[in-house]
């Protein structure tokens, strides 16, 4: 098989699909590896690496058997695509579910880690997952960064300096290394989550969980993922969210549903009362945010509050978010590649397929696309 990665296009998008570490183990399996120039550059991977990795160095990778990216497929690229090849990727299935059916048209198996099960056996696979914990460890760089003041109690000659007060919206992935990169550098943490299994992993890093005042959920009913609430029990969490969140010097909210808007936890009023200098990241800005005053794509400084609602931060650590995400692939691609034609009767493969033989096969996309 020829296994391709592609220079992506995407704004701000630094990472690439294969690292050469993971170009030496593919063609340790017999299979042939085209890089797009450059393609490597941005995070830290020169054509030299590639090359001396065994690799070869094309102007078109998008003809080959397999085509690992990170973004969706463009329209033009989607049009060099070859009929049976395999797109493996973030395709973002429930967040454009119209680029999904253009890709179907094309006849390729579209490959999709964001419906890939979660479970035991494809944890190596679960790119959302690594980038996610890129996510979480940039997001309190950036928010230390603009906050003006030290994380770390400090005692000086000048007297003692309290800690930083940090609040995590959110325990998964991302609120684990959120919470546990802030407690590194120094500050108090808390962190809520409605999960019932996220307060034993929250309090296991030092920080002090926030109770849910609804009923806590059972993540094992919704695939590892928060679900969304009824709108008067989220009134009622953003109400008693608010006295820990304007008591927080930063805070840095996570919380996401697969396929639907961010909720929002952090209302006008409570960025109002916030301390002036108090810094919110927000991760969840691409599918709106967790601030009513987020705006994605863009920092800005409302009451004397910075928010951060940027959406490139796990590019702004590419180097190692392309090493781990070029793992997932790699494994994904050997399971996928075990057999000719790709066994979809296999439940990693069946779940994180959503497009083959010029069909849409993934339930939960085709619904959102006959709502729509």
């Amino acid at each position: 098989m020829i296994i391709s990665a592609p220079n992506q296009t995407r704004q701000n998008e630094h990472r690439v699909a294969l690292t050469p570490d993971a170009v030496s183990s593919l063609i340790a399996d017999g299979h042939t590896v085209h890089i797009e120039l450059s393609a490597g550059t941005a995070a830290g991977y020169l054509d030299e690496a590639y090359v001396d990795a065994g690799a070869t160095m094309v102007d078109n990778p998008w003809t080959a058997d397999v085509v690992a990216v990170v973004n969706p497929p463009t329209s033009e690229a989607r049009a060099s695509l070859r009929n049976g090849a395999i797109v493996v990727g973030l395709l973002r299935p429930l967040d454009e579910p119209g680029g999904i059916a253009q890709l179907a048209k094309t006849g390729v198996t579209g490959l999709a880690f964001e419906t890939l099960p979660r479970i035991t056996r494809a944890q190596s696979m679960d790119a959302l997952s690594s980038q996610a914990t890129a996510v979480g460890y940039q997001a309190v760089l950036e928010a230390a960064d603009r906050l003006p003041r030290f994380l770390p109690m400090l005692t000086t000659a000048a007297g003692t300096i309290r800690p930083a007060k940090a609040l995590v919206l959110g325990a998964g992935v991302a609120g684990l290394q959120a919470i546990a990169t802030a407690r590194r550098l120094g500050a108090v943490v808390s962190a809520f989550d409605v999960r019932s299994a996220a307060a034993e992993q929250v309090e296991s890093l030092g920080a002090k969980f926030i109770e849910a005042v609804t009923a806590p959920q059972d993540a094992s009913t919704s695939g590892g993922y928060a679900k969304e609430l009824a709108a008067d029990e989220q009134a009622i969490i953003v109400a008693n969210l608010a006295p820990h969140i304007t008591d927080s010097d930063m805070v840095i909210s996570t919380a996401q549903i697969p396929g639907r808007q961010a909720p929002i936890l952090i209302t006008a009023e409570t960025v109002r009362a916030m301390r002036p200098g108090s810094v919110i990241v927000d991760t969840a800005a691409a599918t709106g945010g967790n601030c009513a005053l987020t705006k994605p794509g863009e920092t800005v400084v409302t009451h004397g509050v910075t928010i951060v609602g940027d959406l490139d931060l796990v590019s702004r650590v590419a180097g190692d978010a392309s090493q781990m995400y070029a793992r997932n692939v790699t494994t994904l691609l050997k399971l996928a590649l075990e057999s000719d034609p790709i066994d979809l009767g296999d439940e990693v493969l069946a779940g994180c397929a959503v497009t083959h033989q010029g069909k849409i096969t993934n339930e939960r996309v085709r619904a959102m696309l006959e709502e729509a």
